[in-house]
């Protein structure tokens, strides 16, 4: 079952929760690889540290955690799985080369309220309509234009 805190918890509090034997993982979503390394300083083993902003995946990792709930798997999904299987393997080279070769789709995908980009990129990638349902709204004008270009650069429409 997922909770979502929508708090920042206190490593020693994760602690505690880590020894519960049905709490087995963590979205990390701070930020702070000073705050994942406490984590897992004080976890070990007994909780999976997995990182909920694409962009701290690769370093998420080298700080021993397992991966990521992502956002722009929804759009480049055999790049974020490469780029986790080339880590697992030990080819830290081509792992960097994918983290660096996503960083601007997915800062894009942070230029609106999560998902609406996501939506508005699929849309454009003709895989969904760009509709969003209230509370959402549409991105502005000049975000659609910008996120337009980034999905054109990256070669998905």
């Amino acid at each position: 079952m997922f909770r979502r805190t929508s708090v920042n918890m206190l490593q020693e509090t994760l602690a505690r929760l880590a020894e519960i034997p049905n709490i087995v993982a963590i979205k990390e979503a701070t930020g702070s690889l000073q705050q994942v390394s406490e984590i897992i300083a004080l976890c070990g083993d007994n909780i999976n540290v997995l990182s909920g902003d694409d962009f701290t995946t690769f370093p998420l990792m080298a700080c021993d955690g397992v991966g990521v709930i992502s956002v722009t798997a929804n759009i480049t999904p055999n790049e974020i799985a490469a780029m986790i299987k080339a880590f697992n393997s030990g080819n830290m080279e081509e792992a960097r080369r994918l983290h660096l070769r996503l960083l601007k789709i997915s800062n894009a995908m942070l230029i609106e309220t999560n998902p609406v980009p996501v939506k508005m990129a699929l849309g454009l990638m003709g895989k969904c309509s760009e509709e969003v349902r209230l509370p959402l709204v549409p991105m502005s004008e000049e975000n659609n234009l910008k996120l337009a270009v980034v999905i054109k650069e990256y070669g998905l429409i």
